[in-house]
C-alpha cells in the first residue's frame, strides 16, 4: 500500500543508492529530535517554529548547524547527531 510519501535525495549522486525509508514513529513524545540548520538564510526561523511544535508534542529538541550550506555536514557532526538523536529534521530555506 502506498502512503503517498515521496522522499527526495538532495545529494548530487549520479547513481543514488537505493534506500528504504525507516518507518515513521507513531509519536514524537519522549523522542530526541535533532534539528539541523544547513546555514541558509532564514532556516533558523523555520526551525524555531518546528522546535515549538515538537516540544508541545513532548519531544526533546537538540539544535545543530552546518558550517556552510555549500558542503555536506562534516562527518563528526553527522556522527554526533546519529548518537544523540532518535530523529532528525534538516531545514532548507531562503
Amino acid at each position: 500500500m502506498s502512503t503517498g510519501l515521496v522522499v527526495m535525495d538532495p545529494t548530487g549522486e549520479s547513481a543514488p543508492a537505493a534506500r528504504t525509508p525507516l518507518p515513521l514513529p507513531a509519536s514524537v513524545a519522549g523522542k530526541v529530535v535533532g534539528l539541523l540548520d544547513i546555514s541558509k538564510p532564514r532556516g533558523d526561523v523555520f526551525l524555531d517554529h518546528v522546535e515549538g511544535k515538537l516540544k508541545a508534542a513532548g519531544a526533546e529538541v537538540r539544535r545543530y548547524s552546518k558550517p556552510t550550506f555549500t558542503r555536506p555536514a562534516p562527518t563528526a557532526l553527522r556522527q554526533q547527531i546519529a548518537e544523540e538523536c532518535d530523529l532528525v529534521l534538516e531545514a532548507l530555506a531562503d
